[in-house]
């Protein structure tokens, strides 16, 4: 930590019940009560002196000692003696904190095992990491939001090896399989869109070139459960047969080919703007939009998700209540008028633009179409 020999290990499971006991963790000061509402970050642990401001923030880390966040914060005139009585340390939220000194937020989200000096100078406001002297005065992103950035980079590349495209559907103890019902396919014409958004609309639908033999297939769902971001559809798989795939190939647009990948106004990927994403028959998509057409004029000035469709997702959560989110992750959903069916599901992340994989067998077959949305090893 730099300053103190104060070590965190060395602080007593009893020194932390006391603490515990004096604050109660619910206990505010009296600024703490006049304050405006802020959304709570959870608890810290800071100096009764940095709180009365008897001394200026110095020392902040973060560790795993069971109490909120795990932050915890010195002042530049405490002692080893003052830290170590425990009525000298108080839990507040971490709000508290930034209203004192606004730069902490900047460092928030840093891992535990963080320890950094805060400085001020004539530079400015900004803090030194401890164990490797560099300056932090910029705001560290959330594990989640550089994860997603990865992703995001990570994503629509012509070609992946072809063991990312296997484990994203092979069960772990964070990955799940489920097939969550059939897609109907009376044309064999596969449209993969953003329903709420794009689906029925011939300019933003996309329309894949390759055909699958008309019927009904099975549409599996590969849906992590991480600590990072939680419950989330990682890939969607269309299995037009049981057998494994030996390569896959980027899922071209109707009316192109690979060759035709990096020609100016080709794009090989759908978007999704409402955090859903579907396998559909083309000839399905127009009856789709016909019957939101219905819809609209019957249910004028009403939300098509929010009025409908959201409690479609909330009942389908009963039947798998611990691989979806209480909004629900996945829908087969049937045309009103003639039965068939359209897989809707949660689209990784949530919006953002996807591409498709064709997997084919040794003949040059297919055998599946693969929609990836996470790269398990960021999350």
């Amino acid at each position: 930590m730099g300053l103190f020999s104060f070590k965190k290990k060395d602080k007593s499971e009893k020194n932390i019940e006391n603490l515990e006991e004096n604050t109660k963790i619910s206990n505010q000061t009296e600024k703490e009560q006049q304050k405006p509402h802020i959304p709570q970050l959870g608890v810290c642990i800071v100096t009764k002196s940095i709180l009365n401001g008897t001394s200026k923030l110095k020392w902040i880390f973060r560790e795993n000692n069971g109490i909120g966040t795990g932050w915890v914060a010195f002042g530049d005139t405490d002692t080893q003696e003052y830290i170590n009585k425990a009525e000298n340390l108080m839990v507040v939220d971490f709000t508290i904190l930034i209203e004192i000194e606004p730069c902490v937020k900047n460092i928030f989200y840093m891992p535990v095992g963080a320890d950094v000096e805060f400085c001020c100078d004539e530079s400015g406001k900004y803090f030194v990491d401890t164990r490797t002297g560099e300056e932090i005065r910029q705001a560290v992103k959330h594990p989640a939001q550089i994860a997603f950035e990865k992703n995001l980079k990570f994503l629509n590349k012509e070609n992946y090896d072809f063991r990312f495209f296997q484990n994203l559907f092979v069960e772990t103890e964070k990955l799940k399989l489920v097939t969550i019902g059939q897609a109907d396919f009376p044309t064999g014409r596969v449209v993969i869109a953003d329903p709420l958004a794009y689906l029925g609309n011939s300019k933003y639908q996309t329309v894949l070139e390759k055909c699958i033999p008309e019927g009904s297939y099975d549409v599996e769902l590969s849906i992590i459960n991480s600590d990072l971001v939680g419950i989330k559809v990682a890939a969607s798989r269309l299995k037009i047969s049981n057998e494994r795939s030996v390569r896959y190939e980027l899922a071209m647009p109707k009316g192109f080919t690979l060759a035709d990948v990096n020609k100016p106004g080709v794009f090989s990927v759908f978007g999704v703007d409402t955090g859903l994403a579907c396998f559909a028959d083309e000839s399905l998509a127009e009856k789709y939009t016909e019957f939101l057409n219905i819809w609209h004029k019957e249910n004028l000035n009403k939300n098509i998700y929010n009025d409908y469709f959201s409690q479609l997702f909330k009942e389908n959560t009963k039947n798998y209540p611990h691989i979806q989110t209480e909004y629900g992750n996945f829908l087969i959903w049937n045309l009103p008028k003639d039965n068939k069916r359209i897989a809707m599901f949660s689209s990784g992340m949530g919006d953002g633009i996807y591409s498709a994989y064709w997997g084919f067998d040794k003949n040059g077959k297919i055998k599946e179409l693969i929609v990836p949305f996470m790269n398990l090893e960021y999350f």
